[in-house]
């Protein structure tokens, strides 16, 4: 009985030495968890606030998908940015020396860096990317080497689909240059060949007659926007006069309109006799060349003299 009572008395003194201590612990690691709680919700709140102002000015669902993207971005930010600086306050308050901590952190994260800076690279680029609105899910672009439509965008990479169904994942570290073939409108680029012996006037004229035409389709005229803008001659080839002209459309319809045009221009040729060229070589001798050819030509068709019987 004397043991316990002795020892209820040590405690009770050592507690009674410590609780000003404890009850100081406490107040502070409590203090700094509410205003790491607090500085986290007020985080949220005013990234909530500029999420609904942005989503208010468009209807566009790929930029509604864009904003989601660098919200969710931003939220990840500010949750790590926070309880980084709560652990710092909270070691110091336990009297856990930071530094050493940071230099061991420092020399790690360089060592991370090196080893990884291509994955960082990317997520840099790719929040850039995503904030600059470079590129978006249903573009149609050429990044890297690869054409194709956009069908996925992250922080990581870019997913392409070419043509043939291929896939391609881009790093968005190795993009340098985006070139989008579905911004606003297009222009359908039309070079057409004929030979020379047809007058240039003509052509144009039926190239606008075929324009016109395919302004007046269900289908294709509303997503023409402008009349034939024909630039002129383009080239002399080999066997080929090339005219260039082009049809302002709305984006992605380019293709699609320049195959029908192409069609109904060769169905015009054809109805009133235009010749489409083919390749032709054209040989020219020397005059001296020339006579003895013609001489020796008609040498071989004079007739023969009957020899006498």
């Amino acid at each position: 009985m004397a043991e316990w009572t002795q020892w209820t008395t040590w405690f009770y003194g050592w507690a009674m030495e410590r609780l000003p201590l404890l009850l100081d612990l406490s107040i502070r690691l409590g203090f700094i968890l509410l205003l790491a709680w607090g500085l986290r919700l007020a985080a949220r709140r005013a990234i909530n606030l500029v999420y609904a102002a942005l989503k208010s000015r468009t209807d566009c669902t790929e930029d509604v998908k864009r904003i989601d993207t660098l919200v969710r971005v931003a939220r990840y930010a500010a949750s790590v940015v926070v309880f980084v600086i709560a652990c710092g306050l909270v070691l110091s308050v336990l009297g856990v020396s930071v530094a050493p901590l940071l230099a061991t952190a420092g020399v790690a994260g360089i060592a991370i860096g090196f080893g990884a800076q291509s994955l960082v690279k990317d997520l840099f680029a790719g929040f850039f990317v995503l904030l600059e609105n470079q590129i978006r899910v249903g573009d149609v672009v050429s990044i890297a080497g690869h054409d194709g439509a956009v069908e996925e965008v992250t922080l990581r990479y870019v997913r392409l689909r070419d043509y043939e169904g291929n896939v391609h994942f881009v790093p968005n570290g190795e993009i340098t240059t985006v070139t989008s073939r579905s911004r606003e409108f297009a222009h359908a680029v039309l070079d057409v060949g004929v030979h020379y012996r047809e007058r240039v006037d003509d052509i144009f004229e039926v190239m606008k007659e075929v324009a016109t035409g395919l302004r007046e389709d269900e289908q294709l005229g509303p997503k023409i926007l402008g009349d034939l803008d024909i630039a002129g001659v383009q080239s002399w080839d080999d066997s080929t006069v090339t005219l260039r002209a082009r049809l302002k459309v709305v984006a992605l319809a380019q293709w699609e309109v320049k195959r029908e045009f192409m069609r109904r221009l060769k169905a015009e040729f054809d109805a009133r006799g235009h010749e489409i060229p083919y390749p032709q070589i054209t040989l020219s001798f020397a005059r001296e060349t020339e006579k003895a050819l013609i001489d020796q030509m008609s040498g071989r068709l004079a007739p023969r003299k009957l020899s006498s019987a």
